[in-house]
């Protein structure tokens, strides 16, 4: 069984016991729900595709922790101004383990 759950922006093609990382989503330990499934594949073969979510839904998770991403590096910079600026970035993100696939 799985299921296709958006959040952050993003689509996730999850399972239970899978452990994704999103966009950081509540404090570790804490359980999420998720009600914006997408699509629900049963054991049996069966799928259920909403428009544009399946009505009555839910992935449960549990939030393991939080981190940050790699450092990417931003740099901007006009021909013949002098103008040069560099910065970097570091995304924060939740690993969140699913728990179960409701719907």
């Amino acid at each position: 069984m799985y299921a296709v759950v958006e959040t952050g922006g993003k689509q996730y093609r999850v399972a239970p016991g899978d452990v994704i990382r999103v966009e950081k989503v509540g404090a570790p330990g804490e359980e999420i729900e998720f009600s914006q499934v997408l699509m629900v594949v049963g054991d049996d073969g069966t799928v259920k595709v909403g428009n544009p979510t399946v009505e009555g839904a839910k992935v449960r998770a549990s939030v393991v922790s939080h981190g940050k991403d790699k450092k990417i590096l931003v740099f901007k910079y006009k021909a013949k101004v002098n103008y040069r600026r560099r910065y970097g970035h570091r995304q924060p993100y939740a690993e969140l383990r699913i728990q179960a696939i409701e719907g």
